[in-house]
């Protein structure tokens, strides 16, 4: 993601697809995916719910920027899985996602190539059902602040049509909120002028 880029593309619900070569079967699940801590527990659902299928083979992207993805081809040849699938990620520009590929074996190889196309094809078979929306790039922050300088505050987040994700009005005022990337600079700005308020960045989401 380039400097002045706030945007990236990601799917808003699962969504599954299958595809059918040689008696063998893959099915792709397609899951919105932000956190690595729950790859286990999708894996594990998926066995139980398939537990006579030979293969669950992965591949996630997470991150707004798109710099972090693993891929596991679970038993597969090297190269003929998780990465087939990881490409079609890549070459539709999606991020947050996690697609899992459950292949029944039908009794006939498919080679390198047939495999690879199979893991492509079930892939783009569950994008085809999703709905891929674009998100903006946003940095939370946190603000702190006397009390009498509510009306202000309050001014610049209706002003700039900000998202307030908390607050806390007891002797110090403190409020969280949202501001799209390329808003920061402006937003922030405003802020400073407020006197004696603290601006505190936490993350990016």
């Amino acid at each position: 993601m380039s400097l002045f880029e706030d945007t990236y593309r990601t799917i808003d619900t699962s969504v599954e697809g299958i595809f059918r070569d040689k008696g063998s079967k893959f099915i792709a699940y397609a899951y919105p995916f932000q956190d690595e801590a729950n790859l286990k527990d999708i894996i594990a659902d998926l066995k139980s719910l398939h537990p006579k299928a030979r293969h669950h083979c992965w591949a996630y992207r997470l991150t707004p920027d798109r710099s972090v993805f693993r891929v596991n081809d679970d038993g597969e040849p090297s190269g003929t899985a998780g990465r087939p699938i990881l490409n079609v990620l890549l070459s539709q520009d999606i991020t947050n996602i996690l697609v899992v590929v459950v292949r029944y074996f039908g009794g006939t190889l498919l080679g390198v190539p047939g495999l690879i196309n199979a893991y492509k094809t079930a892939t783009l078979e569950a994008l085809k059902e999703a709905n891929i929306m674009e998100c903006t790039v946003n940095d939370v922050y946190e603000l702190t602040f006397d009390c009498v300088q509510m009306n202000d505050v309050m001014r610049v987040m209706k002003d700039a049509e900000l998202n307030i994700l908390g607050q806390d009005f007891d002797t110090n005022c403190k409020l969280q909120f949202e501001i799209r990337k390329l808003q920061v600079n402006e937003v922030l700005g405003r802020l400073e002028k407020i006197e004696g308020i603290k601006i505190a960045y936490l993350r990016t989401i």
